[in-house]
Formats: C-alpha cells, sequence, structure tokens
C-alpha cells in the first residue's frame, strides 16, 4: 500500500502519467474532514466503500470495473 502526504489543490495521478486512468484531488481540509474529487471516465465506478461493499454483496454491477476490487482494502480492511 502507498501512503503519501498531500495538501489541499494537490493531485495524486492514478496509472500512466501521459495517459492516466484517473486523477485524485484533495479539494477540501476542513479540520478532521478531507474533501477529495475524482477525475476518472465515466466507465470508471468509483464508490465509497460501503457502497461498494453493497453492490458487491448484492450483485450490482461490473466488477472489471470496480476500482476498490482492484486497488483492495485498506490498512485493517477485510
Amino acid at each position: 500500500m502507498l501512503v503519501i502526504t498531500r495538501t489541499e489543490g494537490e493531485e495524486v495521478v492514478i496509472g500512466n502519467p501521459k495517459a492516466p486512468l484517473g486523477i485524485i484531488r484533495v479539494s477540501a481540509v476542513k479540520g478532521d474532514r478531507v474533501r477529495l474529487a475524482f477525475d476518472f471516465p465515466k466507465e470508471i465506478e468509483v464508490n465509497r466503500k460501503e457502497v461498494a461493499e453493497q453492490k458487491a454483496k448484492h450483485g450490482v454491477g461490473d466488477p472489471a470495473q470496480d476500482v476498490l476490487r482492484k486497488i483492495g482494502p485498506g490498512p485493517g480492511g477485510d
């Protein structure tokens, strides 16, 4: 797992930098809350973990497009 530090307005590029799969930007930081902006093609689903788990449990969505499944669980994840 890669852990990085970013400040408000900074970005993380996912995939090939010349043709990125997507970009994640730190939109705002307020107290202990971080707002993230995701810029991915429409055909790639991006879901909060709890939504992705519900979709997987109920067979909703295309598993090949499930970004969370490709990335894997976070620290302490199941």
